[in-house]
């Protein structure tokens, strides 16, 4: 049987992950609205919170369903799918998926299609390396948690410039990434040189659409829940002619 990263079998396993994940979410859902009733919360307050949670789940499905797409084109739909639906994310999946194809001499967007094992290879890269998180805090979560709240007792302003400051260090990981191929100006490739420059426009472009959300948030409120969809959107459509402009 030939292989394919859009196999039915694919879609079939996949789906029964997904299938299972949901599942798990209804139970909780029905645990915690008996237990909302057997401690006496006003239904008409249950309802009204349960209609607020689904309308505002619209604006990270929105950003989901774009980053599947766009790792569909190198890795398939099912893969793609499953990793966005449970535990991932559009900067660390594709980055991750980078780094595999890359090891074997690949480049993601390049792909025709991978073999079986180039595909199993970039699944286990992709799986096994976000998994750290859900073991590690089980294992240190609980004293890191107890750590921080000793030392926002002790000293709060230094506590929020500690958190502050571990956030900004994991965006900075990120933004190596986007600035790595600026090397392109000045070496020679069988590339434009200008070309390590598109990632840098498109993150303008998106912080750009970012910035002019928070203003309008002054007026529209609502505009919060959906300004990482809409900087999202703006930034994937900039890439066309930012790309045209600069290959």
């Amino acid at each position: 049987m030939k292989f394919s990263i859009n196999h039915p079998i694919l879609f079939v396993l996949v789906g029964l992950l997904v299938a299972l994940v949901l599942g798990q979410s209804v139970w909780f859902l029905v645990k915690a609205l008996r237990r909302a009733k057997a401690i006496g919360m006003d239904p008409k307050k249950l309802r009204k919170t349960m209609k607020t949670a689904a309308v505002f789940t619209i604006a990270p499905a929105v950003a989901i369903v774009i980053s599947v797409i766009a790792l569909a084109k190198s890795l398939g739909l099912p893969l793609p799918w499953l990793r966005l639906s449970v535990v991932g994310s559009l900067s660390y999946e594709t980055i991750a998926a980078e780094n595999a194809v890359s090891a074997m001499g690949l480049s993601l967007g390049k792909i025709a299609e991978l073999n079986a094992s180039q595909y199993v290879t970039v699944t286990l890269v992709m799986t096994i390396s976000i998994m750290m998180g859900i073991w590690l805090v089980p294992v240190i979560g609980k004293r890191l948690l107890g750590g921080m709240s000793s030392l926002k007792n002790r000293d709060e302003k230094w506590a929020d410039t500690l958190q502050n400051a571990m956030f900004i260090g994991m965006i900075s990981a990120f933004l190596g990434y986007v600035f790595c191929d600026f090397s392109r100006l000045w070496s020679p490739g069988d590339y434009s040189p200008t070309s390590g420059l598109i990632p840098v426009c498109v993150l303008v472009v998106a912080a750009l659409v970012m910035v002019l959300c928070g203003l309008l948030m002054k007026k529209f409120k609502w505009l919060g829940d959906y300004a990482l969809p809409i900087s999202l959107v703006a930034g994937m459509a900039s890439a066309i002619p930012i790309t045209a402009w600069l290959s």
